[in-house]
């Protein structure tokens, strides 16, 4: 196929939204790398020890739960399944 200005599109490199993919950055040297992601670092607003504890504690308690939850689950079927073998003798 040949657009308008003759150029070839078959050879135009695109993206997934059919336009031309933006241009690459130059790499960042392994010395400016670490000076990025320290100040990228430095942005983050990190939980507090209280936070932590309680977040830690809410996923301990619902892990708990689904596990009984899952348990009881599981049994029932277990027994439900050995009622149906059961029936066939």
């Amino acid at each position: 196929m040949v657009e308008a200005d003759g150029a070839d599109v078959a050879k135009q490199p695109t993206t997934a939204t059919g336009k031309a993919p933006a241009a690459r950055a130059p790499r960042p040297t392994p010395g400016e790398f670490v000076r990025q992601v320290r100040a990228e670092m430095a942005k983050v607003t990190w939980p507090t020890r209280s936070e932590t504890l309680q977040t830690t504690v809410m996923v301990l308690i619902m892990t708990t739960i689904l596990a009984l939850f899952f348990l009881a689950v599981d049994f029932g079927l277990g027994r439900g399944v050995r009622l149906l073998l059961s029936l066939g003798n």
